[in-house]
């Protein structure tokens, strides 16, 4: 079964990826065998992250129509904040990027952070490695940005680009150092805003050789999303940092990341927010020894 089912994804079946990204999001049994029977891609990933109120939806939407010009099948997966009562996703990709769900190159998933601190869902990890076995020339990942998510996608994208927006040239001296280090492209979006510029000049600043990275080597693209400018170039600098991505002890960390997370989920299988909160109740009162309690669940 899962043999045919990886043969269809190959073929570009959307039904079987649709299927297959179910089967894993709700760990139907046997999912773990599909997932170990999927041929190793070449498909790169570029991860979307910053702030909420960035303009990353809007940025993306901008994105896909230039790989789509430039005759590439794209797969985009929309990690949505969700809701810590029911653990559905709030926002849905059918209230964004409307125009391209019904595109023959264009595949579009949302998936709940599921109360993940970082950010990330626990299994977006896997599905874009299933959606990495379907022939998209690339697959973009647009993050929820809270917490720790701004770093962590870096753990699962070749190319991560961080958006910001120049609300105040002086807030980026406040940004987490984190961010200098996973950022391969910078977006400074909303660009038409007053202080744009010295935003841009703050940032390069920040850039100093003092970082892990050369500020050479890190691209600071300015861009209006919602009119389209400077979206072409973000496109041209994704495209040339592929081009330039070998194997390398970022690579390396990059996939040890993965692992990491990957073997995390699996220890963790079985244990729930809602299955903790029921012992908890039943159980105990408001005040409790927190640490006898996990002892005991370990």
């Amino acid at each position: 079964m899962h043999h045919q089912l990886i043969q269809q994804l190959q073929q570009g079946n959307i039904k079987a990826l649709a299927r297959s990204i179910s089967l894993v999001e709700n760990e139907v049994p046997g999912y773990a065998q599909l997932l170990a029977g999927l041929p190793a891609s070449p498909t790169k990933i570029i991860g979307i992250t910053g702030a909420p109120g960035a303009g990353k939806s809007t940025l993306v939407d901008a994105l896909i129509a230039e790989f789509v010009n430039n005759s590439n099948r794209v797969g985009i997966l929309c990690v949505d904040p969700s809701s810590p009562f029911n653990m559905g996703a709030l926002l849905g990709d059918r209230v964004r990027m409307g125009q391209w769900h019904n595109h023959p190159g264009v595949f579009i998933r949302s998936l709940a952070s599921r109360g993940s601190l970082g950010g990330l869902s626990p299994k977006i990890i896997e599905i874009t490695e299933v959606m990495k076995a379907a022939p998209f020339d690339v697959i973009i990942v647009e993050t929820v940005g809270v917490g720790q998510s701004e770093v962590e996608i870096a753990g699962l994208a070749d190319t991560t680009v961080v958006v910001m927006v120049p609300e105040g040239g002086d807030e980026v001296q406040t940004m987490k150092a984190g961010l200098m280090e996973i950022a391969d492209i910078f977006v400074v979006n909303k660009a038409d805003r007053p202080g744009a510029d010295s935003f841009e000049k703050n940032l390069l600043l920040m850039l100093a050789p003092a970082f892990m990275k050369n500020a050479a080597e890190i691209a600071i693209v300015k861009t209006a999303a919602t009119s389209k400018e400077g979206v072409g170039e973000l496109y041209h600098k994704i495209v040339a940092h592929q081009r330039t991505i070998k194997n390398s002890d970022k690579k390396y960390w990059l996939l040890a990341e993965r692992a990491y997370h990957l073997i995390q989920h699996k220890r963790m299988r079985g244990i729930t927010r809602q299955q903790l909160f029921t012992q908890i109740k039943m159980h105990t009162g408001v005040h409790f020894n927190l640490y006898a309690f996990v002892e005991s669940q370990t």
